[in-house]
């Protein structure tokens, strides 16, 4: 589901000064040297995987998709820039009316990618295109770095359900943000309203510890709020003493308790006596929810324990340790001139180390092996070769400027799912290790 399909606004104020400054400054140069109108491409890729992933997650397209649409610079913008000197007359008279009417494809949301993969390519004039860089890095590094490490939890958590619970533990926009990349990435649910109202993502919650703490003590805490949420509700069973709480929420809700949630101690040993406890007590349908800064390996260790649900806030709106993809947004092949029948040329970084790149528009396609499991990821810049044309991995995003392939978040969720799958197994293993199949270059 997505906005659009809740007839909820999407609109956001203009996205323009989400840039940095030389790409405006570059856009001035560009205009007076006579290069601006060059038919231009640029790629999003990036060189190399965080240490020890195995594959990333491509999440933020949608995002991006209305980051576009919204990139205007509107009176007060271009007021502001007139004010600060950034830029001079002719270059604000020229942003006045901009409008980015070119192309752009991509990976859809959801796919995976690896090393050199050209996640997005935008194709246009090169004042046009340049002054969508940081804007489109910006989303797509935050949110793919999320949906990895959502990813890597949710193949650790197998079939129970992750809720997203990271608000309080970064930015109030990037909770957004990370809740949507986390439910493209596997996650079932967020603690986080706006996430629920602005992409229709299921939200949950019910009590803290300082509700427990309210009460005189934990059983008129918990009376309140069966007598409030019903007897299906899940209640914090870790403020005192575990094994008193679990045997008073008993008592108090009945054996139909929802589910009881704990949120601190050795967490697998406590889940085993809780269960224990729980069925004992009859309460054989109780579910229990474990929280505690989670992150894939505490998952992992967790799977021989009757846990029936995760909740995870730092590790996950964190990138579990790896906050970035490392993206760039590079100039790979523009126009010899101004006429919309100049031949593109490819161009390239040539730099020493590790940062150079390669030109040319790029197309990329992923060849499975004989039972379908991808073995390789193949980037070229020639034709396609014949047994690859139907594994070709880009989509037209935008044409001439309007928004062609939006689509319902569960979509890149479903994508996700299947895309991983099509994976070798050796792709859910936590153990630090090189991409699971590798860039070939034609």
């Amino acid at each position: 589901m997505n906005t659009a399909d809740l007839g909820l606004p999407v609109d956001v104020p203009s996205t323009a000064l989400f840039t940095d400054q030389y790409e405006l400054t570059m856009l001035q140069a560009a205009l007076r040297a006579g290069t601006a109108d060059r038919r231009s491409v640029f790629e999003a890729f990036t060189r190399r995987l965080p240490s020890g992933r195995r594959y990333g997650v491509v999440a933020g397209t949608g995002r991006v998709l209305d980051a576009v649409e919204n990139f205007r610079f509107d009176a007060d913008v271009l007021a502001f820039l007139e004010e600060q000197d950034i830029v001079d007359g002719p270059t604000l008279e020229w942003l006045a009316s901009y409008r980015f009417n070119g192309d752009i494809w991509g990976y859809p949301e959801g796919e995976v990618y690896f090393p050199g993969s050209p996640i997005l390519r935008v194709e246009g004039s090169f004042a046009e295109c340049v002054l969508l860089e940081t804007v489109i890095l910006s989303i797509l590094n935050h949110d793919s770095a999320i949906a990895a490490a959502a990813s890597r939890m949710a193949a650790s958590a197998g079939e129970r359900p992750l809720i997203e619970m990271g608000a309080r533990r970064t930015h109030e926009l990037s909770a957004v943000a990370s809740a949507r990349a986390a439910y493209v990435g596997g996650f079932t649910s967020t603690s986080d309203l706006a996430a629920g109202f602005r992409y229709g993502i299921p939200t949950v919650g019910t009590s803290a510890h300082a509700f427990t703490l309210l009460h005189d003590n934990e059983r008129d805490a918990f009376q309140a709020q069966v007598n409030s949420l019903g007897s299906g509700t899940t209640l914090l069973v870790d403020t005192y003493d575990v094994t008193e709480a679990v045997r008073t929420a008993v008592e108090v809700a009945g054996p139909d308790l929802g589910a009881v949630r704990i949120d601190s101690g050795d967490l697998l040993l406590v889940a085993h006596r809780v269960r224990q406890q729980l069925d004992e007590l009859g309460a054989t349908r109780t579910k229990i929810v474990v929280t505690s800064d989670l992150d894939e390996y505490a998952i992992a260790s967790l799977a021989a324990a009757p846990v029936d649900a995760y909740g995870v806030g730092t590790q996950l709106v964190t990138g579990s340790g790896h906050p970035t993809c490392s993206m760039v947004y590079k100039l790979v092949a523009r126009a010899e001139s101004a006429s919309p029948k100049a031949p593109l040329v490819p161009v390239a970084k040539k730099s020493m180390g590790a940062k150079s790149s390669r030109g040319g528009r790029k197309w990329a396609a992923r060849r499975p092996d004989a039972y379908g499991i991808a073995e390789a990821e193949v980037i070229g810049t020639g034709p396609v070769p014949a047994d690859l044309a139907g594994h070709q991995l880009q989509v037209e995003l935008v044409k001439s400027g309007e928004v062609v392939a939006r689509e319902p978040l569960d979509a890149a969720r479903d994508r996700h799912k299947a895309a991983r799958g099509a994976l070798p197994m050796s792709s859910v293993q936590l153990s630090r290790g090189e991409p699971v199949i590798p860039t070939e270059y034609l």
